[in-house]
């Protein structure tokens, strides 16, 4: 049996991981809700609709991308006939909040690794749109770390649109949607295998359909979340981790952390395995039910809340001594937090394009 590599004196004792996450040990005072079944519900992301525009199908549904030099002050389109792109519109604060969110977060991998820099990568789109790609790679505390940032404008299947949010007419079938989503999207590896690795990503979506498109309704809404996964569980850190959630969530609504907390553990779970992929967080999708402002603050709070709640983490484990067998351990698990994607992102990918063998 693999056993975890003494802590600092200052620390708690690690609890070896299980080969599965169906069970929290119970030293740990966050309680950790019972395996579910996934949400049975459709989901959709920015992702999803570049999944379903590749099929070779014309139109296509989104642009395809070009490399730029240097980065422009906004993707957004320059519109006269629009507010939806005006500086002060959702649309251009979204942008501005995961620009500097995606700032804020490389300068602070950057700093805790002391040497690496991220290779930067910038792309735009014909008809607007574009992202700002960075990855640092093989550096003194990170083996990986991406953060992306995208505008993306696009017209939406017909089918897609629907399952992502059904009207009450069911009847009436809407032709093509135009959209619109940004978001900021970032995986963090590091080396150390008591170290986490964490996922988090923020996005806006609107459509653009005219007021009049029958079946398909005007329609905004935000999603997202922060989540960790650790190869060894140490106490400290998972109640550090979830009380910086839970406080960023706090300050709008109390019934956030319980409800948001409860969809990540929904969400991120591996059926045919019957475990996690990881221990938790905060997940949410088409979130419009409240204010808008609000929720873009909201939102906003999550995004900045991502380097207090982890990188003391990652302060107290990068320098810990460890073996091969705790290395061989934490590739066990990255084999799990791949899995998930493979497994319960594209299989809803493939329900939503006609040629699979395109993804």
């Amino acid at each position: 049996m693999l056993t975890a590599a003494p802590p600092s004196s200052s620390s708690s004792p690690p609890t070896l991981v299980p080969f599965s996450y169906s069970r929290a040990p119970p030293s740990i005072a966050f309680a950790f809700s019972p395996l579910l079944s996934t949400t049975k519900r459709t989901k959709f992301s920015i992702h999803r609709l570049q999944a379903s525009s590749s099929s070779s199908s014309p139109p296509p549904m989104i642009e395809k991308e070009t490399m730029e030099a240097e980065k422009p002050a906004t993707f957004l389109r320059e519109t006269d006939d629009s507010t939806s792109d005006s500086p002060n519109s959702v649309r251009a604060r979204f942008e501005k909040m995961i620009r500097e969110a995606q700032d804020t977060v490389c300068s602070a991998i950057e700093a805790v690794d002391g040497g690496a820099q991220f290779r930067e990568d910038v792309w735009s789109r014909p008809g607007g749109g574009g992202g700002i790609s960075r990855v640092l790679q093989d550096g003194a505390v990170w083996e990986k770390a991406g953060v992306n940032v995208s505008v993306v404008y696009g017209v939406m299947p017909p089918d897609a649109y629907r399952a992502a949010k059904p009207t009450d007419n069911g009847n009436v079938k809407p032709g093509p949607v135009p959209f619109f989503a940004a978001g900021i999207s970032s995986v963090l590896h590091p080396k150390n295998p008591f170290a986490p690795t964490l996922h988090f990503n923020y996005r806006y979506f609107e459509t653009d359909a005219p007021k009049d498109t029958p079946g398909a309704p005007r329609q905004w809404w935000f999603g997202g979340g922060t989540d960790f996964t650790p190869a060894y569980i140490f106490e400290d850190d998972v109640k550090h981790f979830h009380s910086v959630q839970k406080a960023a969530c706090d300050k709008f609504n109390t019934d956030f952390y319980p409800q948001f907390k409860k969809w990540c553990d929904d969400y991120f779970y591996i059926k045919h395995r019957g475990e996690r992929r990881g221990l938790g967080g905060i997940f949410f999708d088409d979130l419009n039910m409240y204010d808008q402002e609000m929720l873009l603050s909201f939102a906003t709070e999550c995004a900045n809340s991502v380097i207090p709640a982890y990188i003391p983490i990652i302060e107290r484990r990068r320098d810990m001594p460890f073996t091969e067998k705790h290395k061989a351990w934490q590739q066990v698990r990255r084999g799990r937090y791949v899995e998930f994607n493979l497994v319960s992102c594209c299989d809803q990918c493939l329900k939503k394009i006609d040629k699979p063998e395109s993804i």
